[in-house]
């Protein structure tokens, strides 16, 4: 039987993400990812493979330690080792980009994470599956 992880360890790890996100540097990266965790931005991009690849896809996709952003996450559903959490990201002050986020995380009994999966919606980007813009 696999491993049961509870609400309370999912918001740690959330707390850390969060922290490491605002800290300089990617240090934190090692208290939250597995050595060979796997990272997806999106279910159909290239997954981004181990900590040191993870680490230097941070560095390019953040602006640094003093981004302006507020994030809000809402843990939707665990079940075993997987959480489900809708995530609310803003950026700048005022809001200059916002998007919502589905995470599927499965973390190991340390805590560590092994597979971070992105859902991300952006306002005013096309949900359909035609072709021509709304």
């Amino acid at each position: 039987m696999g491993q049961v992880i509870d609400r309370a360890t999912v918001s740690r790890w959330l707390a850390g993400y969060e922290a490491a996100w605002r800290a300089p540097g990617t240090d934190g990266l090692a208290g939250l990812f597995a050595h060979d965790a796997t990272y997806l931005q999106s279910p159909y991009e290239q997954p981004v493979a181990g900590l040191d690849a993870i680490r230097r896809m941070w560095d390019e996709q953040r602006e640094g330690p003093g981004e302006v952003f507020t994030l809000a996450t809402e843990i939707l559903a665990i079940d075993g080792p997987t959480a489900v959490v809708r995530a609310e990201v803003r950026y700048g002050d005022p809001t200059r980009q916002e998007y919502r986020d589905l995470w599927v995380i499965r973390l190991r009994a340390d805590g560590h994470c092994t597979w971070f999966e992105e859902w991300p919606y952006w306002p005013g980007r096309p949900y359909s599956a035609r072709d021509d813009p709304p």
